[in-house]
Formats: C-alpha cells, structure tokens, sequence
C-alpha cells in the first residue's frame, strides 16, 4: 500500500514537479493533500488520513508546537530546503525536523527518506531534537568527567520541595566554575518561583530563557541571540534569568527548552540549570499530548542533561520528601543516575553524627550514596543573599564554599588547584576527628 503524504511547500516553485514525481506508482508515495499553510496541515493531520508530512523551511507560522503537533497525530516530517540554504536546514532541525533533504533530491531518495521517517528507523540523521538522544548513559561509580568534543556539559540541579537550597547549589556550581577557568552558562528553568536573578542581584524582569525559548520555537535561536539574552556577570559567567512571574509557565515548552540547551552546548564549556522539584503529569490533561504541561520543561532538562545533581535538606522531613522524589525520579526517567548532595548539613535535626546518620539512611531507604554533604553556614549564605552577590565573594573562606568548590569540579570533570585540594583535605580530616 502507498504511503499517504501531506505536503505544505506552498509557494515553491519546485511543488508541482515534485508532487507530480511522487504519485507515480514507483516510489509508493501518494500525495492526499497539498496544504496552504499551517493550521490547514495540523487540520489534515488530525484526521488521521495521512502517515507523513513533506514541509518546506519557507511554509509560514511554522514552530516547534507545529512540528510536535504532527509528531502526536502520528504524522512523521520530512523538511525540504533550497539546495545550499544551510541556514533554512539548520532552523528546520531546530524545529525538530530529523530529516532534511535539498528540495532538488532525487524524488527515490526523497520518497525514502519518507518511509524511515514514518518507520523511524533512521539513524544517519539523528537529532539532539530528540532530547534522548542527547542523554549520554551514566554507570558506575565514577562521577562523569568526559564529553564529546566540541559540546559542552549539561548539569541540572534538581531536589525535591522544601527548599533544599537547590538554587544555592546551582549559583554556587556555576560561579565556582567560573572561577576555575571555565566558560559557564546559568540557566533559571524553575517553572514555580526561579529566584536565581535576586540571589545575583540581575534585573528578572529580562527575557531570559523564556526569550531563548521564543527564538528556539520560531527556529530562530543561534549563539548570537543567546548571548543577547543572557547577563554577563563576569568574563567566564553568563546568566539567563528565569520567569518573573510563575503564571508565565506555558512559555516553556519542553522542545523549545531542550534546543535552548543544545545552542548552550556550543556557547558555553557548561550550562548550570536550576530545575523545578515536580516530576509528575497533570492527570487532567493527559489526554492531550499536544497541550502545555507545567512539570514537562523540568523532565526536558533532566532527559538532556549529563548529570543530574539531586540536592536534599538534612532533616528527617526533607530526607523523607527526597526519598520520595528518588524513586519518582527512578520510575519517570530511569536511565538518569543522580549525584546525591545533602545540604544545610548541621548538628541538632538528626540525632549523633549527621553524616554518617543520614548517609546511611539514605543508603538504606533510596538505595543511593551521599557524594557530597554540604555544611550549614546561615551567616555567609545570608551576607550574600542580603547583597546579591556569591559566597565566593562575601565569604571566601567558608566552609560551604570550599564544599561547593569541590562539587563544581567533581560534577564538571575539572581539577581543582594543589592548594584547593589540600585546604579541603584538612578540613575533611578535622571533620573525622571530631
């Protein structure tokens, strides 16, 4: 049987030729319905009378929300370009378009290029679109410090409810990094109450990321826009500020969000994200593959990043919320291996040694190891809250700097100075005598 086909290459003065080639019998394709534009394709689309869409990079109002709005009508997508127009290709694979192919190709090999799409057995031209295939497989015992060259790192710092201080963590992270030589882009992706612009003292009412993400849905997004966008707090740190007000959340769309982070990739050595604590799907709408969901930008983040930092509290309501949030992670995206930080560790919450209390509470119930413990240090967290400013510059000798320090180089695959490295030891040692 033929493969039924929509087309929306209005305007190309090529259409007819090719749709005219591709109804012959050899090459098992036939073309519906030749579509106007957009909402006429999504239309046809629904009606389930077609298996595949051939698109032109030219065809007006089309976005990311298009493209997945076919993929969820089971309408696999083939984009055709002006031969040598790199630039239309590129906004296409943006978009999400896997394959994309001159508009002078061979109507055999345009017509197979077709039937992978809809077998999806295609692999010479896979995307990061896909935000699987961006997720590299972590194993082990090892933290990851490793990465294809030419693309930077991922990490997001996620936790569960109850401010754990995840926002802390992934400032901290990120101005560590920065402070170690290399180039750093921090991401505000919480889609419940971001702050990271008043902890850094920035302007939140900047476009940010919901600006980059408009960009990326239009296939417009290029490192140049990105560095617009985001504030330069120093020379290897750049910031995009997340939403200013919560309401805003539909604006960040988990496709256009995973090709934020991918543009990211090539901007910055690593790009920090503050993720939002809710994994779970909203059962009113879950029938509707196509409609905003709130929690989806937090598990886009998660399934495109190299590591996943999962930052706990050190009390028994936190360390039972982050046992939850484990398994939830577990059950949703079970090939994410988290680094287990605790923070705000402190005596008095958690009865004789905190950490080895609370290391083997967390072995026992989540079945997972503390990598990090980072102390309580209320005085310097708050000088740099009350001035906008970093621990690194309000209390460079605090202990939970030096901590942070040692995370960020962990998770980053970075070394830390000889006299780092050493300060830290000490303080570890001093530590174990007590």
């Amino acid at each position: 049987m033929a493969l039924q086909v929509f087309t929306a290459v209005t305007g190309a003065a090529w259409e007819s030729e090719l749709v005219g080639a591709l109804d012959r019998d050899d090459h098992g394709v036939t073309v519906v319905r030749r579509c106007v534009d957009v909402s006429e394709l999504l239309a046809v689309a629904a009606t389930g009378t077609g298996q595949a869409a051939l698109l032109s990079a030219e065809l007006r109002r089309l976005d990311s929300d298009a493209v997945a709005r076919l993929e969820a009508a089971g309408v696999a997508v083939v984009g055709l370009v002006e031969p040598g127009d790199e630039r239309a290709a590129e906004r296409l694979r943006q978009l999400g378009v896997l394959q994309v192919l001159p508009a002078d190709a061979d109507p055999d090999a345009i017509a197979r290029a077709l039937r992978e799409a809809v077998a999806g057995t295609s692999s010479a031209i896979r995307d990061v679109a896909d935000p699987r295939a961006a997720l590299p497989v972590l194993g082990g015992a090892e933290l990851p410090g490793s990465r294809p060259a030419g693309r930077g790192r991922v990490i997001a710092v996620w936790g569960p409810t109850g401010a754990p201080g995840r926002t802390t963590v992934a400032v901290g992270i990120a101005d560590e990094l920065s402070r170690l030589d290399v180039s750093t882009l921090l991401v505000d992706a919480d889609v419940y109450g971001g702050v990271v612009a008043q902890l850094l003292g920035l302007l939140d009412e900047s476009p940010g990321l919901a600006g980059a993400a408009r960009l990326a849905a239009s296939g417009t997004l290029d490192a140049a826009g990105l560095v617009r966008l985001a504030w330069a707090v120093r020379p290897q740190l750049r910031v995009l500020t997340g939403l200013a007000r919560a309401d805003r959340w539909p604006e960040l769309r988990p496709r256009a969000v995973t090709a934020v982070l991918e543009e990211a990739r090539r901007l910055a050595d690593v790009t920090v994200v503050d993720c939002a604590f809710s994994l779970e799907d909203d059962e009113e709408l879950s029938f509707d593959t196509v409609a905003p969901r709130r929690n989806g930008a937090t598990l886009a983040v998660l399934e495109a990043a190299d590591t996943v930092v999962c930052v706990s509290g050190a009390d028994p309501v936190a360390l039972q919320r982050s046992i939850r949030s484990l398994g939830e992670l577990r059950d949703v995206l079970p090939g994410v291996d988290p680094v287990l930080v605790v923070n705000q560790v402190r005596r008095g919450p958690v009865p004789g040694d905190p950490r080895r209390e609370i290391g083997e509470a967390l072995e026992r119930f989540a079945g997972r190891e503390v990598r990090f413990f980072l102390p309580a240090d209320r005085r310097a967290t708050d000088a740099a809250l009350a001035s906008g400013r970093t621990l690194a510059e309000v209390a460079g000798a605090s202990p939970l700097r030096v901590e942070l320090q040692a995370l960020a180089a962990a998770v980053a695959g970075v070394q830390l100075p000889s006299a780092r490295r050493g300060r830290r030891r000490d303080r570890v040692a001093a530590r174990s005598s007590r």
